[in-house]
């Protein structure tokens, strides 16, 4: 990254992971890594430093914090597509870095990985899992953003998945081949779980973002 810019932290940890088991735990922590992979494209080709962090959390760094909403939303859907009983909280905030990013986000110092943190911990006292700490504009949007992904199955998370990257026209026959279900079956999972109000949503904030 560059000497000083613009960045947003997200910081999540898994809910329920006793619960969920190693195996379990490590299945949710592949997927989560995979996304975190996907999603360099959109960063310009920068990666999001994926870093497993306190135990059963993880951190990543997003260069273009205009994506910080769709890359929850993202996060989520990739381990919510794993079971009804995976999913995890997810703080988020935008601030600035003055020198590069370390690969390993553990030792990072910088206030805007602080504040994501805190997000997580209000994340995690609060009835909302997913929590955007610095701006309450972001927040509403994020609070019913969680509303509505919270509801998805595993079935319209994985759609979702496919279907939520930026710039994008993935259509219903693709993500019907790729998941081995009928075109109808997924309009309906894709409706059900507000697939086009959320794109909607998420395409308005980020043509509207100016940091």
């Amino acid at each position: 990254m560059d000497e000083t810019r613009p960045i947003s932290v997200l910081t999540g940890d898994l809910v329920n992971s006793t619960g969920l088991g190693p195996e379990n735990v490590e299945r949710a922590f592949r997927a989560l890594e995979d996304c975190a992979e996907m999603q360099a494209d959109w960063m310009g080709g920068q990666s999001l430093h994926f870093t497993r962090h306190r135990g059963d959390g993880w951190q990543v760094a997003l260069a273009e914090p205009k994506y910080t909403l769709r890359s929850a939303l993202f996060f989520r859907a990739s381990i919510r597509a794993l079971g009804r009983d995976f999913d995890s909280y997810i703080g988020m905030a935008e601030g600035i870095v003055a020198k590069p990013i370390s690969v390993n986000l553990n030792g990072a110092n910088f206030p805007v990985f602080v504040s994501s943190g805190r997000a997580l911990d209000h994340a995690k006292s609060w009835k909302h899992r997913m929590v955007f700490n610095e701006h309450a504009y972001a927040n509403g949007a994020s609070i019913l953003l969680d509303r509505i992904s919270r509801e998805w199955t595993p079935t319209q998370a994985q759609a979702l998945a496919l279907a939520i990257e930026p710039e994008q026209d993935v259509t219903l026959s693709e993500i019907a081949q790729r998941l081995g279900k009928t075109r109808q079956a997924i309009s309906k999972s894709l409706s059900a779980a507000w697939h086009f109000e959320t794109l909607e949503a998420l395409k308005n904030f980020e043509s509207n973002y100016n940091g």
